[in-house]
């Protein structure tokens, strides 16, 4: 008898691993949150401001804060150009924006949209948000987001051009190629009318001579689990850089860059899913591994969107679900 029928006659209740608690370095600022102020200080400092969203227990915070910021040259750059402020996600401490509005931390997490942890808002010496990274990204993607910030780069380019410039894309190599990618031309208006009834859409930007690409192929996508998700899927594979034409869900004319850009993609891997309507429904710029990755696949699979708007709390319930089948949950797997 498979051990998950086994799991589910005998009642065993799934293991839960993954979470790990992290410490803040001792050089965050101690805001009061009251946000204006910060802005003013920092600027009057010839710093901006970092707003760092965690919640307890999430390993991509950990790696952040234990891989990425506890890096010498990382930690100096923040340290001479940044006021760090982190906010717990479900938190209750009172804030108060550059705006003058009250809010919690939880309620502000909220209003602002944050989907996963880390979420960093870079703020301008007006308080206007000028980069934000939704999720972990490795140190090397995190050093540029660093630079560009730090060196007011986004008075001249956008983030994604910032990154062509200073890291131009490869002129060669190909794309890792899997048996279920959609093959051209890319009509992605038209799939109900080529294939029957529209199922959801997944495209997946990429581009060449990406080892976090590859790593994602091997890990994840590579999953019995992922797969069995991705076949309720049309999946599609673009270079971020290519100038391969298609047609958007909307029905535009474009090519991967011109959408890429559009759709301010600055990482690789990046998943950007539609509903079978062609409305987005949630992407993914940043790196994640198998758990996350599968849950955010059935969070529109499953509809559940529709009814809960909150990932995160998505993301708790799918884990309790799956435990109680007798599933072994580890989030950063």
């Amino acid at each position: 008898m498979p051990a998950y029928s086994q799991a589910l006659q005998e009642g065993v209740r799934g293991s839960y691993s993954g979470a790990v608690e992290s410490v803040h370095p001792d050089w965050f600022k101690q805001s009061f949150l009251v946000f204006e102020e910060d802005v003013q200080e920092a600027t009057a400092a010839g710093k901006r401001v970092l707003i760092y969203v965690y919640q307890n227990g999430c390993p991509y915070c950990d790696a952040l804060i234990n891989h990425n910021m506890a890096q010498r040259d990382i930690e100096t750059k923040l340290r001479q150009h940044f006021d760090v402020i982190a906010l717990n996600m479900w938190g209750d401490r009172s804030i108060e924006s550059v705006t003058g509005q009250s809010f919690t931390e939880k309620t502000f997490a909220r209003a602002i949209g944050v989907t996963y942890t880390p979420t960093l808002l870079f703020l301008s010496e007006s308080g206007q948000v000028v980069l934000r990274l939704n999720g972990y990204v490795p140190p090397r993607q995190f050093r540029l987001a660093l630079d560009y910030v730090a060196g007011h780069k986004e008075q001249e380019y956008s983030f994604q051009d910032y990154l062509a410039s200073v890291q131009p894309p490869p002129g060669s190599g190909e794309l890792r190629t899997e048996p279920y990618f959609m093959t051209p031309p890319y009509r992605l208006a038209e799939r109900a009318r080529e294939t029957g009834p529209a199922r959801p859409l997944l495209v997946l930007f990429e581009q060449q001579q990406c080892p976090d690409c590859e790593q994602f192929h091997e890990h994840v996508l590579g999953a019995a689990e992922t797969r069995v998700l991705l076949e309720q899927f049309d999946v599609v594979q673009l270079d971020m850089w290519a100038d391969t034409p298609l047609q958007t869900p909307s029905g535009e004319a474009s090519t991967a860059r011109q959408w890429a850009r559009s759709l301010a993609i600055a990482y690789a891997p990046s998943l950007v899913l539609f509903d079978h309507q062609g409305q987005e429904v949630i992407r993914a710029d940043a790196q994640f591994k198998r758990f996350h990755t599968q849950s955010i696949l059935d969070y529109v699979i499953s509809g559940a969107y529709h009814n809960e708007p909150e990932f995160q709390r998505y993301l708790q319930a799918r884990a309790e679900r799956l435990l109680e089948q007798g599933v072994n949950v580890d989030i950063w797997h």
